[in-house]
């Protein structure tokens, strides 16, 4: 359902049912939890208002084309909502969080702003049961960044287990469609006439700082940041994060499988993130597998000497709008699928 903030203040209506006359009560139409999207032009700001927008059990606030830059008016939508969502580069988002009055607001935060900031929790539900809860009571949740969901779905578990050390000299490559590149990146690929340099992969973040770093190293709680290396292809959307890792610097790991049955033990009956049986998976790993999913699938491959963990996911959906409402849906109290076309 869309409306604007101001439609939330209707008056109770009267419903026919047969012979009996029944007046809606306010309370009926305040049922319904108020969502806000602040920046909702970008890639994932569409695809969270698309989601919201197919929704019945959600109210969705709508802000004048004219005023989304208005200060005062972003403040009035923002304090009228149950959930906020910012979908905004880092300094709008510290920005529009200084506008909060309203202590009851959840405040779901798309950018890289507050990943790391001390009273945000960090929305990968999956971590743990804690996590979980803390996100349910959370109403400052930092939605993570696709390259790290990746990265911590795989080393995180590891580390938590003991059989990761955590000064462990980790490598990572992450193969992203280029949507993930956002409004631009995504005209620059679907152009025609484009440069031929695009129909091949683009080996970026050369630096070795890439922004989900902090992110990366906090959460699985690593003495060093990883080596970290993402990939950009000629395919829209669909990701596949990998690690790589020597088994004589792990602990107790005699086999490639063993890592795998770790892996397997905390992610037993969760709705999005499994792990593949060891030496089920096909030949190759195509990123784009799960692509208009919310799932996330780990693919363990090796032998006694060497592992890679694969990470196999939708960088629009696990990696970004799907957390975002997954996360949502959990701060809500809802079942966290809800929303989803679940098969």
């Amino acid at each position: 359902m869309v409306c604007s903030a101001y439609d939330t203040q209707m008056k109770p209506m009267p419903v026919t049912m047969g012979n009996h006359e029944e007046r809606m009560t306010e309370e009926a139409y305040m049922a319904k939890a108020k969502v806000y999207i602040d920046g909702q032009s970008g890639t994932t700001g569409l695809q969270i208002f698309d989601r919201i927008g197919a929704r019945d059990d959600l109210e969705l606030l709508r802000i004048d084309e004219d005023k989304r830059h208005d200060l005062d008016e972003r403040r009035k939508f923002i304090n009228a909502a149950d959930i906020v969502y910012l979908c905004l580069p880092d300094e709008g988002a510290r920005e529009a969080v200084s506008l909060v009055e309203n202590p009851d607001v959840c405040i779901i935060d798309a950018s890289t702003a507050h990943r790391t900031a001390d009273g945000w929790t960090y929305g990968f539900p999956e971590l743990s049961s804690v996590q979980r809860d803390a996100i349910a009571k959370s109403k400052r949740i930092a939605n993570p960044g696709c390259h790290a969901t990746g990265f911590i779905s795989t080393a995180a578990p590891l580390v938590q287990a003991g059989l990761m050390p955590t000064d462990y000299p980790l490598t990572c490559f992450s193969l992203t469609g280029y949507s993930g590149g956002g409004k631009r990146m995504i005209a620059d690929y679907e152009a025609e006439g484009r440069p031929t340099c695009l129909d091949a992969p683009g080996i970026y973040g050369l630096s070795l700082a890439h922004k989900h770093l902090p992110e990366m190293q906090k959460v699985c709680g690593l003495a060093t940041a990883p080596v970290f290396l993402p990939v950009v292809d000629d395919y829209y959307k669909g990701m596949a994060t990998t690690i790589m890792l020597h088994n004589r610097m792990l602990n107790g790991v005699a086999h490639a499988k063993d890592v795998q049955a770790v892996l397997a033990a905390p992610y037993a009956g969760q709705r999005f993130v499994s792990v593949m049986p060891f030496g089920e998976n096909d030949p190759l790993i195509y990123a784009n597998e799960l692509a208009g999913t919310n799932d996330l699938r780990l693919i363990v491959c090796g032998n006694e000497e060497l592992t890679t963990v694969t990470a196999l996911f939708d960088n629009l959906g696990k990696g970004a709008s799907g957390a975002a409402i997954q996360n949502m849906n959990i701060a809500l109290g809802l079942d966290e699928a809800t929303g989803f076309d679940q098969a």
